[in-house]
């Protein structure tokens, strides 16, 4: 168990969790794992929008030049800019200050190596053993301290290697988008990389105000991005979360399009030009099994992680593919980048409509989803998942669902919630067993 990291770096209440102490500790242990060499060292910063991010952005430049790093400032940025950044500039590490889809009231620090990839476990662990150590004994001397500087270009750095991207042969000339930037760390660099596509670009989520990332828009809350599509008669939405990670679609017609729908579009356009470096793709334990059979239906496998974007790039590294993500979003497109993008997904499935010149609710419908219910059951303490009761509920449910569904149940990783999915051909079935198994753990908890 890590003390101070979860699936995706460290994230909790700003100035709760997540202070300027912890900060600058994270900043002095990052900064000295990462010093190979004589040369000078140097970290970029991004952020997104929330208050929190300039105490944060502070705390954590502290830290860094206290023990004789360099520190880039990027300013609002997608998490997936700060990666690609982080390579580009030949940084020693990247950071991003952002809690993602998260309220403004939570804040949280993702790290990523010199090659722009997250941090795995070991290092991790390396990082929060130096938190916890005599810090101030290993700073640098008066001489070496780092120096910090703000950079003005690199939105337009990112921005064009978000068109790169997109095949040469094709724009977005003609199409009407509305994109939903979530007040989060796109709300520039989205709409511009569309517009200078050569879309008619309609953004909203765009003012931000310290307070209002993910409020009522972006991602999470696509009711908003759906009225204004309808409204407008757009060929598309696009949303984003609060870092720009993730991406929904809403189609011509208002229906939402989920991570899993979009992963069939780009693995069967791919499979087509032949850009699969592994016969499938890989998915987490939640993604619909209607993706399983689609897949399986044009020769495509579909390989199942933990819940977790990094889970998933693990096993797309270990194994060689180069397309993977999760249902809520997150598409990971390794021959591009090292995390999810969720412009770069967007445009490679506006790639695919317009060289189909078919309306998105037909090019990003590839199967029908089978019914899926989620139930969590939220417990005080023990583990009631090992209670002789809920073991034969849980065995007695894969039974009655057989080979025509699937069963999953996970504790959460951030609160003492025990979460019960199943899903299958017959809705009925589906609810049943879901309630079935919620009961023996409720009792079991009790």
């Amino acid at each position: 168990m890590r003390k101070y990291f979860g699936t995706d770096g460290i994230r909790g209440r700003a100035n709760g969790v997540i202070t300027p102490e912890l900060a600058l500790k994270v900043g002095q242990a990052a900064g000295l794992v990462f010093q190979r060499g004589d040369h000078r060292h140097r970290v970029v910063i991004g952020k997104d929008t929330r208050l929190s991010g300039y105490m944060i952005e502070t705390a954590l430049i502290a830290g860094f030049t206290s023990v004789g790093m360099d520190v880039l400032q990027l300013g609002p940025m997608p998490t997936p800019a700060v990666a690609m950044l982080t390579r580009s500039m030949r940084a020693d590490i990247g950071v991003m200050i952002s809690a993602s889809h998260n309220p403004f009231e939570d804040n949280g620090i993702k790290l990523f190596g010199p090659d722009g990839f997250k941090l795995n476990d070991a290092i991790e662990r390396e990082i929060e053993a130096l938190i916890d150590s005599e810090l101030h004994t290993k700073l640098a001397g008066s001489m070496s301290l780092g120096r910090a500087k703000r950079i003005e270009s690199v939105h337009a750095r990112y921005i064009e290697f978000a068109k790169r991207s997109l095949p040469r042969n094709v724009t977005l000339d003609g199409l009407r988008i509305v994109v939903d930037c979530a007040n989060g760390a796109a709300y520039r660099v989205a709409p511009e990389t569309l517009w200078e596509l050569g879309a008619e670009v309609i953004a909203i989520g765009v003012e931000p105000d310290g307070f209002n990332i993910n409020r009522d828009v972006g991602s999470t809350a696509p009711a908003a991005l759906v009225a204004k599509v309808r409204e407008l008669r757009a060929d598309i939405g696009i949303a984003l979360d609060g870092d720009a990670d993730r991406v929904l679609i809403v189609d011509e017609k208002g229906q939402v399009v989920d991570g899993d729908q979009l992963m069939a579009v780009v693995a069967r356009s791919w499979k087509e030009d032949d850009l699969l470096t592994q016969p499938g793709i890989v998915a987490t334990i939640m993604s619909n099994l209607g993706l399983e059979r689609y897949l399986g239906g044009i020769g495509l496998s579909l390989a199942r992680t933990a819940v977790g974007d990094r889970y998933v790039l693990e096993h797309m590294r270990e194994h060689g593919y180069n397309l993977g993500g999760e249902q809520s979003g997150h598409i990971i497109m390794s021959d591009y980048a090292t995390t999810g993008d969720g412009l770069v997904a967007a445009l490679q499935v506006l790639s695919v409509v317009q060289r189909s010149e078919k309306p998105v609710s037909e090019v990003c419908h590839c199967f029908d989803p089978l019914p899926q219910i989620l139930k969590n059951v939220r417990y005080r303490s023990g583990e009631p998942l090992r209670a002789d009761s809920v073991v034969t509920a849980i065995e007695h449910a894969r039974e009655r669902l057989g080979n025509g569904g699937r069963l999953v149940i996970r504790p959460s990783g951030t609160e003492p919630v025990i979460r019960v999915m199943a899903e299958g051909d017959d809705r009925g079935l589906v609810n049943d067993v879901v309630d079935e198994v919620v009961d023996a753990v409720t009792r079991a908890a009790a």
